[in-house]
């Protein structure tokens, strides 16, 4: 048993506009921090995203070409790449999704102009031109100062074909570095992880897990002996996109039969509003869907927990991580653009669900080490949204940016108890927290609270020579409420100044419908 050293007392009152006499008593709430419990390092890593070749991904988003009169550098857009290194993108999955496992990789190496044009089956059957292909994707990496996630193709490749393009990447000596060679890089690319296949339950060939047990052991012995010490990743289970249905017998028979080979364990989770053909509006939606969808974001704690416990019983000592290699909302397609692009408004409520995870992939880090939003631009929950030469930052992009002090600080194992977010007979919790403490010592914590009407008075104990207190705000008037084109500025991320110091402890306001960060610093440890 441990002595909490440090505890955050949360005093929450309506803030809804009523009479006083309507107005109830705050209610108290209390997330206690055991600051002197060594936690797990949170891995950067869990910050990762997802650029697949799907929609306005990477055509029309990263990648516009070099004779663009948008400002690039070898085809890349500039403004795109100057927003995300802001944020920080630790890794960036690649080529997909359902994409990877239809993709072959020779079609996009040599000169563009003899790449062959395929087409896109997995959505909608669009031209496939190839110009964007791994000395590009590689050339991005190196642009955004990001490590590359590799997805392979296990569903209609070879196992030739998978080695080969490790040694394509990484190799030193053979036909393949020396193919990369005459293609105009000398020198290989550092590749960490690889993905070997996607998806393998459905669009990655519809396999029994058995079957893709063996495939991943066949498939891994080549790429271990092509690549220089990627970090292979298996195909996990369905996750029922929304909560129900998540396959522990897939897990299973994954860790049983082949969880000595992986260090990583792919787990999907999308969180859709209402069902998988009537999605529901990003943009037009009342409580009932803020409610709903909020609630199902937070389902991805229990999947976390059900899949770890399996996990356990194969490797205790959590040498495989999970890797949530796509995450997000998944709503309707705005009006008037193609289904099969996924293109979709990003709105307040799309960094609630951010922050939602967020902290729960912060709590698990014990096994949680990377994940990958999905997807980057013009896809799903974007970081970026795209118009022409004009681009803007969502929700979801400023809700990562008060995550970014987590990256690579010791997690402070926390307990919260939170009041009760009530809608008609249905109720979930308020809120949401993690915290840590980084290198030199400075606490930080990320709040959300999914309560549209009542604020939170946060109340933090502080150390006595705490120095300064920052704090950080994603929030609006309107949960609907999101950014266009025109008026790219309506949800950004805000300082928050409604922070008092009484004795030991700070007092916080934080706001409903909100994430929030707080920073604590001590004598001469700023950032």
């Amino acid at each position: 048993m441990h002595r909490p050293l440090l505890a955050l007392v949360v005093a929450v009152a309506l803030a809804s506009p009523q009479p006083a006499s309507a107005q109830s008593s705050p209610v108290p709430a209390r997330l206690v921090l055991l600051p002197d419990t060594t936690g797990p390092v949170i891995s950067r890593h869990i910050y990762g995203h997802f650029a697949e070749h799907l929609g306005r991904d990477i055509y029309d988003g990263f990648w516009v070409g070099e004779g663009s009169s948008i400002p690039n550098v070898r085809g890349i857009r500039t403004d795109i790449v100057e927003a995300l290194k802001a944020v920080g993108v630790p890794n960036l999955r690649w080529p997909g999704g359902c994409f990877a496992d239809d993709y072959h990789w020779k079609n996009g190496i040599g000169p563009r102009a003899e790449r062959p044009a395929v087409p896109n089956r997995f959505w909608g059957d669009v031209l496939e031109d190839n110009s964007f292909g791994t000395h590009e994707f590689m050339d991005l990496v190196d642009q955004l100062g990001t490590e590359a996630y590799i997805a392979g193709n296990l569903g209609s490749g070879t196992v030739r074909e998978m080695a080969e393009w490790a040694e394509y990447l990484t190799g030193t000596q053979g036909p393949m570095a020396e193919l990369r060679r005459k293609n105009g890089r000398e020198e290989p690319w550092p590749v960490r992880f690889f993905g070997v296949g996607n998806e393998n339950w459905g669009c990655g060939g519809n396999m029994r897990a058995a079957y893709y047990a063996d495939e991943f052991k066949r498939y891994t012995t080549y790429l271990y002996e092509a690549g220089r010490g990627m970090y292979a990743v298996a195909s996990g289970p369905s996750s029922g996109y929304g909560g129900h249905g998540t396959d522990l017998e897939w897990t299973e028979t994954l860790m049983r039969e082949a969880g000595w080979l992986m260090r990583g364990y792919s787990l999907h989770y999308y969180t859709v509003t209402h069902n998988w053909t009537n999605k529901g509006s990003a943009t037009e939606f009342d409580e009932s869907d803020w409610f709903l969808t909020l609630k199902k974001s937070t389902w991805i704690d229990s999947v976390i927990v059900a899949h770890s416990r399996v996990m356990d019983r194969f490797d205790p000592q959590k040498r495989v991580a999970i890797v949530f290699d796509e995450w997000g909302t998944w709503h309707d397609a705005e009006p008037d653009t193609p289904g099969y692009a996924l293109y979709q408004q990003n709105s307040l409520r799309d960094a609630l669900v951010a922050g939602i995870s967020l902290n729960a992939f912060n709590n698990h880090a014990d096994r949680v080490r990377v994940a990958n939003l999905a997807q980057t631009i013009n896809v799903l929950q974007a970081m970026i949204l795209t118009e022409g030469d004009r681009m803007l930052k969502t929700p979801t992009y400023h809700a990562f940016h008060l995550f970014r002090r987590h990256w690579d600080a010791t997690l402070v194992p926390s307990r919260i108890e939170s009041p009760e977010y009530v809608f008609g007979d249905q109720s979930m919790p308020a809120l949401t927290a993690s915290a840590s403490r980084d290198s030199l010592g400075a606490l930080h914590v990320t709040v959300t609270n999914a309560d549209p009407h009542r604020s939170v008075a946060l109340q933090i104990p502080v150390d006595r020579d705490t120095v300064m207190m920052q704090a950080f705000v994603v929030t609006a008037d309107r949960m609907q409420e999101h950014n266009t084109f025109d008026e790219p500025d309506r949800v950004t991320r805000r300082s928050l100044m409604a922070i008092r110091r009484e004795a030991d402890h700070a007092v916080l306001t934080v706001p409903a419908k909100s994430v929030v960060s707080f920073t604590a610093i001590l004598p001469g440890r700023s950032r």
